[in-house]
């Protein structure tokens, strides 16, 4: 029986992520210093033990991405990335704020905020990058599909080279980001994220051209982030665009993150680069060994376990 990608199985994390070790408030912080952007350069340059690893990020079955990557394929830019921000109107002033404090600080220019509500004060910090998607506030699988096909539409009519969604609780370490994207071209067909489950997912579809009623695929959780190329995104587009996401999504009664992957995996037949660099709210992130920590793409901070170090990992 088909099942839904609420539940979590978050134990399989890379060896490197086994031991919880104690973090010291002075090391940390002079260790986040280390992986600080240089904001007043065009591009971000990568930590150079990153860029001369010679381990291979792939792996038997299903695509890895791991904290060490191989050569940069091309040459990327944070202006080359467009990053969504899903949030609602109850975490304007909480969640949000924090995160224009720390990284979204860093790229407000490539930063866009998809809320629920128009918020003056918001407006008035994000200006255009503000979008009011009027959706639905209430948690359901319709109001979040409604999102994510803005997103979608708002990205295609960018230009940019890669499409990034996170949470509003999701903290973007910027340079690893555009270290991890620049292993690959925008050209190609990459989708890059973290499951929440060891396993595909089951779902139903009576619209299969081989006869089928139902399709496994793997996807990304949305509450670690994931992104697109500009290359498969295009592909997504008779399933996606102008509004056909939410009717793509109806057609399976599945969430917008289950959604984005049955349209990837499930009819694109691309499969989904697995990536331990990204973290949702359902792990418990002091697992990660110290140096770790600084290698991860984008950790969560809302799990109530990781709550007590946020602060000093956005410092």
């Amino acid at each position: 029986q088909p099942q839904q990608a609420e539940s979590s199985s978050v134990g399989h994390l890379n060896d490197e992520t086994n031991n919880i070790v104690p973090f010291v408030k002075e090391e940390l912080i002079r260790e986040w210093r280390l992986h600080l952007i240089d904001t007043g350069r065009s591009s971000l340059k990568a930590n150079r033990k990153r860029n001369e690893s010679p381990n291979s990020p792939w792996s038997v079955g299903v695509d890895h991405v791991g904290p060490d990557s191989v050569s940069a394929k091309e040459k990327l830019e944070l202006k080359d990335i467009f990053i969504a921000v899903k949030t609602t109107r109850k975490y304007h002033k909480t969640r949000l704020n924090l995160l224009f404090q720390t990284w979204i600080s860093q790229a407000q220019g490539q930063t866009f905020i998809f809320t629920d509500w128009e918020d003056q004060e918001l407006r008035h910090r994000a200006g255009d990058h503000m979008i009011n998607t009027n959706c639905s506030a209430v948690h359901t699988r319709q109001a979040l599909c409604c999102k994510m096909s803005v997103e979608y539409d708002k990205f295609l009519e960018s230009g940019q080279k890669w499409f990034c969604h996170v949470d509003d609780d999701n903290y973007v370490n910027l340079q690893n980001l555009l270290h991890l994207l620049s292993a690959f071209s925008h050209n190609q067909d990459v989708y890059v994220g973290r499951p929440s489950l060891d396993h595909p997912i089951e779902a139903v579809d009576h619209v299969r051209n081989d006869g089928s009623t139902t399709v496994k695929f793997w996807f990304a959780t949305g509450g670690a982030g994931f992104c697109i190329s500009r290359g498969l995104a295009l592909k997504m587009s008779p399933w996606a665009s102008l509004g056909s996401f939410i009717s793509t999504a109806d057609r399976i009664r599945l969430p917008d993150d289950c959604t984005v992957g049955y349209i990837i995996e499930g009819l694109l037949e691309v499969k989904m680069h697995h990536s331990p660099l990204f973290h949702s709210h359902l792990e418990n992130l002091q697992r990660l060994r110290g140096e770790m920590v600084f290698k991860q793409v984008w950790p969560n901070f809302a799990s109530s376990e990781w709550d007590s170090q946020r602060f000093l990992l956005c410092r």
